[in-house]
């Protein structure tokens, strides 16, 4: 599947958001709940993310070109960072509502009704997310992983919302239903802290994880003979396209063409390793001290005289 065919998956979820957001403000108009107040303006959250979600996926799926010249794979980060802000601002506002419903309680109405609406929002929320959850991991899309388990937040909000009401129908106290609100906005705001700090890390280029590095450490093993070292090993990735750096040391009378060829065997097989994969090699003989003042981050620059 081409990259830019992945916003099929973005309309899905603006279509979701759209549905279960008119399900749950029926239900709030029915029951009067200020629960599911919070799941409804959790749905129109769900909306503002999967539309900046199919925004920065189109962009994404752009080539490279003069002035992208690593591609527009970071595109994808700025999506899961306004939705990580759109959910703490729908969380704050949650908190308010749910205190001054805690302050002033208010019978629920037509629990029953209103129970079944937001039930079957939940289910639409649940399907979307595990169809999203899937493309994610098959394509590698860091904005619809953002979305998926957003989603899926939201089902697991629903179903504390919907124990409150419960509980509400059960207990007579009214004041359960602000209190599970305040606890569904608590949620909300650790996944909207979770989301925008993943972001931030994408932004901030950081290493591959642990078991990715791990990978590509086992076909720079394979490749070790005698004479042959590697060093300075660099990852990051953005987006879907992951990229690894490295320089290969070698005896120095091996001929450029030998070097060469355990380059592209090298650079290869790290493709194998990983999915969708940009690797940079640099080539060094092996008994030039120079070779090993580039170990560093930043190789220091050496005054002359």
């Amino acid at each position: 599947m081409s990259r830019s065919t992945l916003t099929k998956f973005a309309w899905l979820s603006i279509g979701t958001a759209l549905f279960t957001m008119a399900l749950k403000a029926l239900a709030y108009w029915l029951t009067g709940s200020v629960g599911l107040l919070s799941d409804a303006m959790e749905s129109v959250v769900n909306l503002a993310g999967a539309l900046m979600a199919l925004a920065m996926l189109a962009i994404s799926a752009r080539p490279a070109d003069e002035d992208h010249a690593y591609g527009h794979g970071k595109a994808e980060y700025f999506s899961s960072g306004v939705e990580g802000a759109l959910i703490l601002i729908a969380a704050i506002s949650i908190g308010v509502a749910a205190i001054d419903r805690l302050l002033a309680p208010k019978p629920l109405e037509q629990i029953g009704l209103g129970l079944i609406v937001s039930m079957l929002a939940s289910l639409a929320n649940l399907l979307v997310a595990l169809i999203l959850l899937k493309a994610a991991r098959r394509y590698q899309s860091v904005s619809l992983e953002a979305n998926a388990h957003h989603l899926l937040t939201d089902v697991w909000t629903s179903g504390g919302v919907l124990t409150g009401i419960g509980l509400v129908a059960i207990t007579g106290w009214q004041r359960l239903d602000p209190l599970v609100a305040l606890g569904v906005a608590a949620n909300i705001v650790w996944t909207g802290i979770h989301i925008m700090r993943k972001s931030a890390l994408g932004l901030m280029d950081t290493a591959l994880p642990e078991a990715e590095l791990i990978l590509v450490q086992q076909v720079l093993t394979g490749h070790r003979q005698t004479g042959v070292e590697y060093h300075a090993l660099r990852t990051r990735r953005a987006g879907t396209r992951r990229f690894v750096s490295l320089h290969v040391l070698v005896p120095g009378e091996w001929s450029v063409q030998q070097g060469h060829e355990l380059l592209e065997r090298i650079e290869a097989d790290i493709r194998k390793a990983l999915p969708n994969v940009t690797a940079f090699t640099h080539l060094e003989p092996l008994n030039d001290p120079c070779s090993w003042d580039d170990v560093a981050l930043d190789r220091e620059v050496k005054s002359e005289g």
